[in-house]
């Protein structure tokens, strides 16, 4: 067996990317995932960046282009890990950029064409719908339907009786299979936190049948911004740091006992992981 797990060689070149281009530190020494505004946020982000690499001196990107270049980077990670789990989650696979209306284009949420077109055509019912069903995540993993000769290849399970509404089988004519929505946020102030939430739960409300993986993965330093999002249930699968272990190593450097408790409390709870744990709950 090779001694270098790809997982881990994935996130540290997943790493080396983001010291590339969204993770700098500019002619004040502050790392760009910080926020400037407190002394408290400025010292984690330079003890993350401090373990995971070199660090890279220059202006930070502007909020749009951060973001943009971390969902580029996410889908780089996910298609060079997700894709290796082919024996643990068999299927045909693709993960892309979300983009406006893409929702729709997957079996769960294809009904959402048709209301956004009522809605056009109509102010008063647009007026009554709001704009709580458009949906656009940041990340998409999409499976596609399966032959019958693939759900039939070590042995007959199905024929032209039976199963004719299962949403898999692709001679129902149903469209691909939304696997996971993931929101992929640079760092987390309340509103950027609170927009991944209601998605999410727009994402549980305007389904009709599978509810695809719901997670965030973000690069936000404070335990106490990570937890606006991680804590509670029932709407986020999990919250996924980019560098979780570089952040509890910091937290202890630092001493911030509150900060560390906060943090654990949320790991122990399984609310909270590392972005190398990503994969293979995305296998599940």
């Amino acid at each position: 067996m090779d001694d270098t797990a790809l997982f881990s060689e994935s996130r540290k070149a997943f790493h080396a990317a983001l010291l590339n281009s969204v993770l700098r530190i500019d002619a004040s020494g502050i790392v760009s995932n910080a926020d400037r505004k407190n002394r408290t946020s400025i010292n984690v982000a330079s003890g993350i960046a401090r373990r995971i690499g070199t660090e890279v001196r220059g202006p930070r990107l502007a909020g749009q282009q951060s973001g943009n270049r971390f969902e580029e980077l996410c889908v780089d990670f996910l298609r060079g890990t997700f894709f290796k789990c082919e024996h643990l989650r068999p299927g045909t696979w693709s993960i892309r950029k979300g983009a406006p209306r893409m929702i729709a284009e997957h079996e769960q949420y294809a009904h959402l064409t048709a209301l956004g077109d009522a809605a056009s055509r109509s102010p008063q019912l647009a007026a009554a719908l709001g704009s709580d069903y458009i949906i656009t995540p940041d990340v998409v993993i999409t499976r596609e339907t399966e032959d019958d000769t693939a759900i039939n290849v070590h042995r007959c399970l199905v024929d032209d009786r039976h199963a004719r509404l299962a949403s898999l089988r692709r001679i129902n004519g149903g469209l691909p299979l939304l696997h996971a929505s993931i929101s992929c946020k640079w760092t987390l102030r309340s509103d950027r936190a609170q927009n991944s939430r209601a998605e999410a739960l727009n994402l549980v409300r305007n389904r009709k049948g599978h509810l695809p993986h719901i997670v965030v993965v973000t690069g936000e330093p404070l335990p106490s911004r990570l937890a606006s999002l991680a804590l509670g249930t029932g709407d986020i699968d999990c919250v996924y740091s980019f560098a979780l272990p570089e952040l509890q190593e910091t937290l202890d450097e630092l001493d911030l006992s509150d900060a560390r408790e906060m943090l654990q409390i949320m790991v122990d709870g399984k609310r909270l992981k590392d972005i190398a744990d990503l994969p293979l709950d995305l296998a599940v």
